[in-house]
């Protein structure tokens, strides 16, 4: 939805929404930013299917909230062998939600499934001469050369998510995509009970365990699940999210139009703040297999005519506090955030110029097919900025829109543009996604088996290895500065900025934990 049309809809947009009454204080509904329609941890990284990850399921090692790992489902381990062996115990208690215990092999089987996939898991996978579960409790690594990171990959919390499944469901084939939800997280998912495009439904698993020590923070700590249910609410529009929220027939609204703020913001029992310190990073990528964006100068060429500041009021809006510029490939708030090689994004912008490069580079009016998720606002609002830049450049833009469950599906698409293809699109991850080379999805360079948009660069490759066996910080920050410039150099993608979400929920609601939408230890009073 634009803005524009938000603002038109006046004050009838505000009338209290079609959804069910209010129920006992023990439901909870939330209006996440979209439906879950992929619900593999470990096959999409969209938002909704990570919320859905930790909701269901649970990892080995979960993050504090300065990204430390703590055992989870792991009850501690050992390492011998100078760093190259590690044996992890599984913790007492623990059951998947059909009822069965969750075993070793279990977690063997997805472990081996995530590091097919996963940028870190693939580090990981390298260095690992085998995986195996000698008894019911144990898992062993027996490791090429000594890992320090393996409880930070098994506890990470950015896509993809090394959750831990039964076996039975993946040993067939570790390449299909799961569609039965059975984990053995706080909440079970009730596939009955789901209304595609609308409603998601969880139920408290009685059979959860927690923690019996730690302090609850981000993934890491005690689960406790206070709600006995958990309803996901679908809201396309803005404004009825806003008055659902207001009138209390929904308890959280994530994604805040900016526009609804000074509304929300005058009613006593509403609560506008952030769960997510990171922010969230704009990402403008290219399809690197298919014209023009092939061709590594003209790539290069269009780097001049993306301006982050006009993408970012789209986004975010005037408030300078909300938003920042002069964002690489790390978020800023990591170690590794600098301005190696940032010239090429924050110098004025010159159209005449980037035409003239474009030129040079073999541009000829090839069409470009932008693809758009239109019921994603932060996403189709960096599409409509940045396919008005490109086409200031003198390129040929069209804008493709569909549904944010299409999108997932073209953008995998590798076909050419006639043929069901895309050029380019937009998306966005959470800065702790973009905190380091090891969860960084973006910056992957291995062709075919990188994040659609598919870049090849051996280059980035190599200096992320180097990165995960830098012997100190100093060492790996400056090793980040070279895989910035390296980023800029390929373009692996375009930084389209930074920005600061805002989330609306019930004053009676407490216990939120920061990093994503998490909903062990919440409450409603």
């Amino acid at each position: 939805m634009k803005r524009r049309d938000v603002l038109a809809t006046g004050a009838a947009a505000f009338a209290a929404p079609s959804l069910g009454q209010a129920q006992a204080n023990r439901v909870f509904r939330f209006k996440p930013n979209a439906d879950a329609t992929i619900l593999d941890p470990v096959f999409s990284t969209a938002f909704s299917t990570r919320y859905l990850a930790l909701m269901s399921y649970d990892t080995l090692y979960g993050l504090d909230d300065n990204l430390n790992p703590h055992p989870q489902m792991a009850a501690g381990h050992v390492v011998a062998d100078e760093g190259r062996r590690w044996t992890i115990t599984l913790r007492d208690g623990l059951r998947f939600h059909d009822g069965t215990p969750v075993l070793a092999r279990d977690c063997v089987a997805s472990i081996r499934r995530w590091g097919r996939v996963d940028v870190m898991g693939q580090l990981l996978m390298a260095v690992t001469d085998e995986i195996s579960a000698p008894s019911d409790k144990e898992i062993v690594f027996r490791l090429k050369r000594p890992f320090p990171l393996l409880p930070n990959a098994l506890g990470k919390s950015t896509s993809y998510i090394p959750v831990i499944m039964p076996e039975r469901l993946i040993a067939a084939d570790p390449t299909k995509q799961v569609t039965e939800v059975v984990g053995s997280g706080p909440f079970r998912y009730l596939a009955n009970e789901r209304v595609n495009g609308a409603r998601s439904v969880w139920a408290k698993f009685d059979g959860y365990v927690p923690r019996p020590d730690g302090t609850p923070q981000f993934t890491s700590g005690p689960k406790v699940a206070h709600l006995d249910r958990v309803e996901w609410t679908i809201i396309p529009d803005a404004p009825t999210a806003a008055a659902a929220v207001i009138s209390g027939e929904i308890d959280w609204y994530e994604d805040v139009l900016l526009d609804l703020v000074p509304l929300l913001r005058r009613d006593r029992n509403v609560v506008l703040g952030s769960y997510n310190p990171a922010g969230n990073m704009g990402i403008l990528r290219l399809n690197h297999l298919q014209p023009p964006f092939d061709k590594p100068a003209i790539r290069r060429a269009i780097l001049g005519a993306i301006d982050q500041s006009e993408i970012m009021t789209a986004v975010a809006g005037t408030d300078r506090s909300l938003w920042d510029t002069g964002v690489g490939v790390f978020c800023p708030n990591s170690p590794m955030a600098s301005d190696a090689g940032m010239s090429v994004l924050t110098a004025p912008r010159d159209y005449a110029k980037v035409r003239q490069e474009l030129a040079a580079a073999g541009y000829n009016g090839e069409k470009i097919g932008f693809l758009s998720a239109a019921n994603f606002y932060t996403m189709s609002q960096q599409v409509d900025v940045a396919a008005d830049q490109m086409r200031r450049a003198g390129m040929n833009v069209e804008i493709i829109p569909v549904d944010f469950g299409v999108w997932l599906q073209r953008r995998a698409s590798r076909a050419p543009l006639d043929q069901g293809g895309w050029s380019c699109t937009t998306t966005l991850l959470p800065g702790l996604d973009l905190w380091d080379p090891t969860s960084h999805l973006a910056l992957r360079g291995n062709g075919l088996s990188a994040w659609p948009g598919w870049p090849t660069s051996p280059q980035l490759e190599t200096l992320r290895d180097h990165w995960v066996e830098a012997p100190d910080q100093p060492a790996r920050q400056a090793l980040a500065r070279q895989i910035q410039e390296q980023a800029l150099q390929d373009v692996a993608y375009i930084p389209t900025g930074r920005w600061k979400d805002l989330t609306a929920y019930r004053r009676n609601v407490t216990g939120m934990l920061q990093g994503m939408p998490l909903f062990y230890n919440l409450r409603k009073g």
